[in-house]
């Protein structure tokens, strides 16, 4: 639970300083996000890559190398692991959520601060991040979800 509660004041405030980077200017915006040294707005990151998600969610826990970390819980490395040999065990996993991992997949069931404190991904997004760490961090698979299978996945949940 800890590791939960550490990951989701992770996640807020890198949200709080999206929103608060929102108040630059877009030249500023545009040159600094490609570079990749600034966190992205809600437009930038409807269409970013795999890459840019992980970058900008998912290292928050699992860490720039994808290598986890312990401290006040566990965060599972995802590279080189041969779980993600299965995409779809992958987004099972992303959509709902497992243990202290958040779920990125809609929850109509939040209500108030949990709603406030959820970050929703897309599907293609979803596929997108899952292609990226699939075929990085020392990872080797070849084969990609793609988001109709993403889709299938949620709704069977």
């Amino acid at each position: 639970m800890k590791a939960r509660l550490l990951c989701l004041l992770t996640l807020t405030l890198t949200l709080a300083v999206a929103l608060t980077a929102r108040g630059e200017s877009a030249a500023k915006s545009t040159s600094t996000a490609a570079h990749g040294d600034e966190i992205l707005d809600d437009a930038q990151l409807a269409h970013a890559s795999g890459a840019r998600l992980y970058q900008h969610i998912c290292q928050a826990c699992h860490m720039p190398d994808a290598e986890g970390a312990v401290g006040a819980g566990h965060i599972p490395a995802l590279a080189r692991d041969a779980r993600l040999a299965s995409a779809q065990y992958m987004a099972a996993i992303v959509v709902n959520g497992r243990g202290d991992m958040p779920a990125f997949g809609p929850r109509p069931d939040y209500t108030d601060l949990e709603a406030m404190d959820h970050v929703t991904l897309s599907d293609a997004q979803i596929a997108a991040v899952i292609n990226f760490v699939r075929s990085h961090f020392g990872n080797r698979y070849r084969d990609r979800i793609t988001t109709a299978e993403v889709t299938a996945i949620r709704r069977r949940q």
